[in-house]
């Protein structure tokens, strides 16, 4: 019987997240996917096995803001992980919390970021090539790490969003150190420009699929240059420099902020 290799995919039922999911199943991946919406896992369910019949599928329904949902379904994860990938992301155009009092952006795309590689890195020791993709994007900026769930300053989500992907950035700079005595590679990348629910809250259209935008990620997740490389940021397959993660004592003092959760 054939072994799969098995993904975990964040953000799954997004534009691009589904596209991931696909891409990734017809390589020939087992997908396990973290969704919020029953209907939507139970729909991209479907879509999956459309493209790979025989490649095993399943989904947990949990929020990415909540770092005790993230904790308990690592503590009860039990196969064999090979990829994580990072995707999900929001960005209400007002000022949210979560059940814990976190500002739901940073909660979400940058927290959630966080446990997903603290509580699963574990599970990818035993894992084949084993690697964590972050979807970031090149929209990145204006973190300020004095402030980051915006209790001074005036909430914009545009700056929100722009500082969370900074940050994912950063983390993968710091997990790659953190991992690399694992032999676990951690990358950042850029996805690609599609059209999406949150696209449009940052007043964006998209110009390319959501194939052409899940190209650069999975490539990551399924290529031997994603494991051979460590710590980097990649657009359109290729390694591009990244300020933000090249200040050391930045990247360290977001570890520790993160930690302090």
């Amino acid at each position: 019987m054939k072994e799969f290799r098995t993904a975990l995919i964040t953000g799954a039922t997004g534009t691009i997240g589904r596209a991931i999911s696909k891409l990734m199943a017809k390589k020939g991946y087992s997908i396990v996917f973290i969704a919020r919406n029953r209907n939507k896992a139970e729909k991209l369910v479907a879509e999956i096995r459309s493209v790979n019949t025989d490649c095993a599928v399943s989904f947990h329904l949990l929020d990415m803001g909540e770092k005790k949902e993230i904790k308990a379904l690592s503590e009860n994860f039990h196969a064999r992980l090979d990829v994580l990938i990072n995707n999900a992301a929001l960005t209400p155009r007002t000022r949210e919390e979560t059940y814990a009092n976190i500002e739901r952006q940073w909660a979400v795309n940058v927290l959630g970021y966080y446990w997903m590689m603290k509580y699963f890195s574990p599970h990818l020791k035993d894992g084949d090539k084993p690697r964590i993709v972050n979807v970031a994007s090149y929209w990145a900026g204006q973190l300020d790490l004095s402030d980051p769930e915006f209790r001074s300053r005036n909430y914009d989500n545009n700056t929100a969003y722009m500082q969370s992907k900074q940050a994912d950035r950063m983390l993968s700079k710091g997990f790659a150190g953190l991992l690399e005595k694992d032999k676990i590679s951690v990358n950042s990348c850029h996805p690609g420009d599609a059209r999406s629910n949150l696209s449009s809250s940052l007043g964006f259209g998209g110009h390319e699929s959501p194939e052409q935008a899940a190209d650069t990620p999975v490539w990551l997740a399924t290529e031997d240059a994603g494991f051979q490389t460590t710590g980097a940021y990649f657009r359109d397959k290729r390694k591009s420099i990244c300020q933000f993660s090249e200040n050391k004592n930045e990247v360290d003092r977001l570890m520790r902020i993160c930690a302090s959760y």
